[in-house]
């Protein structure tokens, strides 16, 4: 049965989720009986084909010998909102893996990431002690280093999800790439703007702590001011009662452009407040392009006041993390690296890309999640 740590949640508050049982049937050396066998792939126009292959590659390597068994866990800042779609993946992946293990996170994250990180680092020193062998974590930020350094110490590999964590002595990082995201955003947004000159709202990150943030934020400058847009940046942030901050702020640069604002770009899952900040500068037709799938931005997208927005394959997120688990521990960091590699853009870094869904495809693309399981 799959190992339940008691103490986790009376300890942190976190949800635990039982992602999956280890199957009885094994060979005698203690390996896989059976290969591994996935969910077949959707026939969609939102189906990542090329990310789909490399997966199965993966499982061809892995079934190629037999496998040992593996105790893992997956560690998310949360199992709800944005990252519910992880915890689906990551369970589907466990499952078909026959993986013993958790998925564990928050059903209420506290707000004080000082304080979450804290408990997500206790909560990786007590999956080690109940044997964990391999562990998928979204890290908070540096202070998350020392513990997943102690961990590979022990000889577990660590693959970070959603946000990197460079510093740190993590195998592998999979997710969707700062710099390149911001790039994509920003040619989304170039094709519906007049022609140049003209200012760019970027609602952003500027903050060099938050590293994923500070390189969409300048991949999104990059396309624009190439283009010849001047850009501004307003700094995001998720603090209780910042909303009208922000708008008020970004109505502000929007008002002083120099020349005059022609759009507005959200980098991250408030996106929405781009569109309120036009609308409260008396512009509601400029055009707007966001980030992620927040049923705030849907409901602009609906109304046309948001023209597209970027969606970070949080279920493949999850779903992978597994598989490049399962890959190391039984083929070898090196092998596994080199059947992933059509999506590495290092010796590190796995690049999941992005779906670009425009508000004509709310539905469509809806339809997409309903059948992969991976709605919010």
């Amino acid at each position: 049965m799959t190992r339940i740590g008691r103490r986790w949640p009376a300890a942190f508050g976190f949800a635990l989720m039982t992602a999956a049982c280890a199957s009885d049937d094994t060979s005698d050396g203690g390996g896989r009986a059976s290969p591994v066998i996935r969910r077949p792939a959707v026939e969609n126009e939102f189906t990542p084909v090329e990310l789909e292959a490399t997966i199965d590659d993966l499982v061809a390597a892995i079934n190629e010998e037999p496998s040992e068994p593996m105790q893992a866990a997956v560690l998310l800042k949360a199992v709800t909102g944005f990252f519910a779609p992880m915890a689906k993946g990551a369970m589907r992946a466990m499952g078909e893996l026959d993986v013993t293990g958790n998925v564990l996170g928050s059903l209420e994250p506290t707000g004080d990431q000082q304080r979450d990180m804290e408990f997500q680092n206790q909560l990786v020193e007590q999956v080690l002690l109940d044997g964990v062998e391999a562990i998928g974590i979204t890290p908070f930020g540096d202070a998350n280093a020392a513990v997943i350094d102690a961990a590979v110490a022990k000889g577990v590999h660590v693959v970070t999800l959603d946000n990197d964590l460079a510093t740190s002595k993590r195998s592998l990082h999979v997710g969707t790439l700062g710099r390149s995201a911001g790039a994509t955003a920003g040619e989304t947004l170039l094709a519906m703007l007049p022609p140049a000159p003209g200012t760019v709202v970027i609602h952003g990150n500027t903050d060099p702590t938050w590293l994923d943030g500070t390189d969409r934020t300048q991949g999104a400058r990059e396309v624009l001011e190439a283009a010849g847009y001047k850009t501004v940046v307003r700094q995001a942030t998720w603090v209780d009662g910042s909303e009208a901050e922000d708008v008020e702020g970004m109505k502000e640069q929007i008002e002083a452009a120099d020349p005059p604002a022609v759009g507005l770009l959200g980098l991250f899952d408030i996106a929405f407040r781009c569109a309120m900040a036009a609308e409260a500068a008396g512009k509601p037709d400029l055009p707007v392009v966001g980030f992620d799938f927040h049923p705030r931005t849907v409901d602009y997208m609906r109304e046309g006041r948001i023209r597209a927005t970027h969606i970070q394959r949080q279920y493949y997120q999850g779903y992978l993390v597994p598989y490049i688990l399962y890959g190391i521990k039984n083929l070898g960091l090196d092998a596994t690296r080199g059947v992933i590699a059509p999506r590495m853009v290092d010796d590190s870094r796995f690049n999941l890309g992005l779906d670009v869904v425009t508000a004509d495809k709310i539905d469509a693309y809806n339809d997409f999640l309903d059948i992969i399981d991976a709605r919010p």
